[in-house]
């Protein structure tokens, strides 16, 4: 159906109060595995029936809402990344059209290894407190320390970025070397963001010598800010993806890299920095 609405109204629909919600935090709900068209009054302008017939039928991990509206405030939606020019790659791009003309807010995290469930309801709890955090600082303020930077005690007992969502698998990175399942502790990264898309975060750890695991996550977010800068909150990611993959090192002995090869990727990645919108960032490149 499509709305006869004024262009100004919202396309949104509230979420009935009387549904179970998977997350109760910060003011607001999330509820999982919508479909977008449940979520929209009606076809919003510039979007064509079949446009609309396809997105509308898009799956959405978890819909994020107001607690006292209902009216959602954006959705999250993980998955594998998709190959590009792929039919899978042009149904998300028209998913993120429709949702940018909904006004509804789509962050969509590419993993192999973060697969939903769980670590989606964890993500968005951070981006809330991260978003909370933000509206709560004066971004002027010289000495404000971001909410990426608070420092406290780790899991491990050190003192280090409380708010890293890779904090788990650094760890645990240190726990397989001591154990003698590693080559190296440090679970090294690198992140980009691209000229008007998605961030990408990179995370890699040397599990014999000369041998890399290694875990890419794209972070696309466009119109939804919390306060921790996309790149830095991909590569975090990307250490979290690690952690999965650390706890089956042998049933991954096959998909390691050399490091020889990581390396010339990471050259030519940097010699395409011209491409990258103002922030292109290495963090611990591979140890010689």
């Amino acid at each position: 159906m499509t709305s006869t609405g004024s262009v100004a109204a919202s396309w949104l629909r509230p979420i009935p109060s009387g549904a179970a919600p998977r997350l109760v935090h910060a003011g607001h709900v999330g509820y999982a595995d919508r479909r977008l068209g449940e979520l929209a009054q009606g076809r919003p302008p510039g979007v064509t029936g079949s446009q609309w017939s396809t997105a509308g039928r898009a799956r959405l991990d978890l819909v994020v809402c107001a607690a006292d509206t209902g009216l959602p405030q954006f959705a999250v939606r993980f998955g594998a990344p998709a190959p590009d020019g792929s039919p899978a790659r042009r149904a998300e791009r028209l998913t993120d059209a429709v949702c940018a003309a909904l006004g509804l807010p789509l962050l969509r995290v590419e993993s192999s290894a973060l697969d939903g469930g769980e670590q989606v309801r964890r993500f968005v709890e951070y981006v809330l407190d991260a978003r909370a955090y933000a509206e709560g600082t004066d971004p002027d303020g010289g000495e404000t320390v971001g909410f990426r930077d608070i420092v406290g005690r780790l899991p491990d007992g050190r003192r280090g970025p409380v708010n890293d969502l890779g904090a788990l698998a650094r760890a645990d990175a240190v726990e397989a070397y001591v154990a003698g399942r590693l080559a190296d502790p440090i679970v090294r990264g690198l992140h980009v963001r691209w000229t008007d898309g998605p961030a990408e975060g990179w995370g890699w750890v040397e599990v014999r010598p000369g041998r890399c695991l290694l875990e890419r996550v794209r972070l696309a977010s466009r119109g939804f800010s919390c306060g921790v800068d996309p790149g830095r909150l991909a590569e975090d990611l990307a250490a979290a993806a690690l952690g999965e993959r650390l706890r089956d090192l042998d049933g991954g002995a096959t998909s390691l890299v050399d490091r020889d090869d990581l390396r010339g990727q990471v050259r030519r990645l940097a010699a395409r920095r011209e491409s990258f919108d103002g922030g292109f960032a290495f963090d611990h490149l591979c140890a010689d």
